[in-house]
């Protein structure tokens, strides 16, 4: 069971707003933005840093990595290597996106190698979870999920207690798990699967919250933080062209009245 409330999440936000943790994304190329937005908005600091001559440095002075397989190259992928095996020995988290694993061999087999080395938690939707987790004949949309949440929460527990990492599914209903502990969050909005980017965005807002909290909380702390915000946003706009403005005005603005009012945090 746990014992973490939206008060708790709450607690969390206002911790990553005073600290402003530098978070170090390498993720793709439609992400870049509307990421960087996203955390500013929340309270951290991006970096989008990619290039393998760059992540040494950055390993030095940024709190948390984010891993994205978005939009994959060679150059990337040692990139990516590199600055997982630099926060790891720094004893820093990693958050890994696995995005459209299971649709071709390249990011098979980058997705393969970033779990063996160890991220500290990864979030995906529910095709990608069960793709990364070995279950046979899921059917790959590329980014799109082609399952449910629900579908894919074996998978995720499976996952998090091969891997030794904290696992995130997204979709419908959110769902958090170590392997042993498993929450799920309601909140966002319809719409939010209809704006490019966003799920991106939720895995570098992971990043700045497990960089001021333990790992489990923090990702449970910053799904439930995303979902109260999409849920404000999606109530706001005619369609999905201005979520992501409004995503972040709502993540800017956000207090516990509207926490408590837009998410719900409850075991499983």
């Amino acid at each position: 069971m746990t014992t973490l409330t939206l008060a708790d999440v709450y607690t969390l936000h206002e911790k990553v707003r005073t600290e402003r943790p530098l978070v170090h994304n390498i993720t793709n190329f439609v992400a870049m933005s509307i990421a960087a937005n996203v955390l500013l908005a929340a309270g951290a600091s991006p970096a989008m840093v990619h290039s393998v001559d760059e992540v040494e440095d950055f390993g030095r002075i940024a709190r948390a990595l984010t891993l994205n397989i978005g939009t994959l190259s060679s150059d990337w992928i040692a990139g990516m290597k590199l600055a997982a095996s630099v926060y790891k020995a720094a004893g820093k988290p990693v958050v890994f996106d696995p995005v459209a694993v299971g649709a071709t061999r390249l990011r098979n087999a980058a997705a393969a190698d970033i779990v063996t080395m160890g991220p500290t938690v990864i979030r995906g939707n529910a095709s990608e979870i069960m793709a990364l987790s070995g279950v046979a004949g899921v059917a790959s949309k590329g980014v799109d999920s082609s399952a449910s949440s629900n579908a894919a929460l074996d998978s995720a527990i499976a996952l998090a207690r091969s891997s030794g990492a904290v696992v995130a599914v997204t979709g419908e209903i959110d769902y958090v798990t170590d392997g042993v502990r498993t929450v799920a969050i309601d909140g966002g909005h319809a719409l939010m699967p209809l704006s490019t980017a966003l799920g991106c965005s939720l895995t570098t807002l992971v990043g700045a919250f497990i960089a001021v909290a333990p790992a489990f909380e923090g990702t449970v702390a910053a799904l439930a933080t995303y979902a109260a915000a999409g849920a404000i946003a999606g109530k706001r706009v005619k369609g999905p062209g201005f979520l992501p403005q409004e995503l972040c005005d709502a993540l800017y603005a956000l207090d516990l009245a509207g926490l408590q009012a837009n998410a719900a945090i409850r075991d499983v």
